[in-house]
């Protein structure tokens, strides 16, 4: 960033909305993670599959079963973790509020020992502690924020876990889409598992470099990490086939 750019990004109606954004949730971090474990968990399916020696039909059989049945399950734990973490909020203020009524002296001697840990002391010390604590709504967030370490906004906990099958569903699907092709089609694709494996490692590649968003990462390097993951994941799913094709 030039400092021209710089600059801009620090003017009062920029600082003003990144800080508007940075309170909003993204589900772009859920719809990543989705994406690499339905790429990872469903390729590993097909490679299985593929090392027994079974036959496409098979493949895409198993496959939609497992894209149904692990997205649902990957959606639903997002959706019941981020409504925990937001029932956690909710129950800390609560336990805020109550301990403001009770003990407010004691609440307001965290909220100077709070600032104090800041470096702040003396009069302006006294009078952070005044403004904050004058005001109850305020005092409460001060606490969530500083005190347990929490966000003060809830995270909708139905569109993150909508974001992670959504995701799941779409890169998951990639690797079956040269036997699906195939099976719509006979023939059309001469090695469809050797298109599947190109297609899944582009994909592979894709969500890892989108990944470094989140991560202090070149995404080159995120992109080249997901791919060994789910590289290895398909490997030894292939392997573990050819190892039990006989059971088959």
């Amino acid at each position: 960033m030039d400092s021209e750019q710089l600059h801009h990004s620090h003017t009062p109606e920029a600082v003003r909305l990144r800080l508007e954004e940075a309170n909003a949730h993204g589900f772009l971090k859920d719809f990543i993670y989705g994406a690499i474990d339905g790429a990872v968990t469903t390729f590993a399916v097909v490679s299985g599959v593929a090392g027994a020696g079974l036959s496409s039909g098979i493949i895409i059989v198993l496959g939609v079963a497992n894209l149904i049945a692990d997205g649902f399950s990957m959606a639903a734990s997002n959706f019941l973790g981020t409504r925990a973490e937001n029932q956690a909020r909710q129950k800390a203020r609560r336990e805020e509020e109550a301990h403001i009524d009770a003990y407010p002296e004691g609440e307001r001697e965290e909220i100077r020992q709070i600032f104090a840990r800041k470096g702040f002391e003396g009069e302006v010390l006294e009078h952070i502690v005044e403004v904050i604590t004058e005001d109850r709504g305020r005092w409460v967030d001060t606490m969530i924020q500083e005190e347990l370490g929490l966000p003060l906004h809830a995270a909708p906990a139905l569109k993150a876990a909508s974001a992670t099958f959504i995701a799941f569903i779409v890169i998951g699907a990639i690797p079956l889409l040269s036997f699906v092709a195939n099976w719509m089609t006979p023939g059309l694709i001469d090695h469809p598992f050797l298109w599947s494996i190109i297609l899944t490692g582009i994909a592979f590649f894709a969500v890892g470099a989108m990944k470094s968003r989140f991560v202090e990462q070149n995404w080159f390097v995120s992109g080249f990490e997901t791919l060994l993951i789910g590289g290895a994941a398909a490997v030894m799913a292939y392997f573990i086939g050819m190892l039990l094709s006989g059971a088959a």
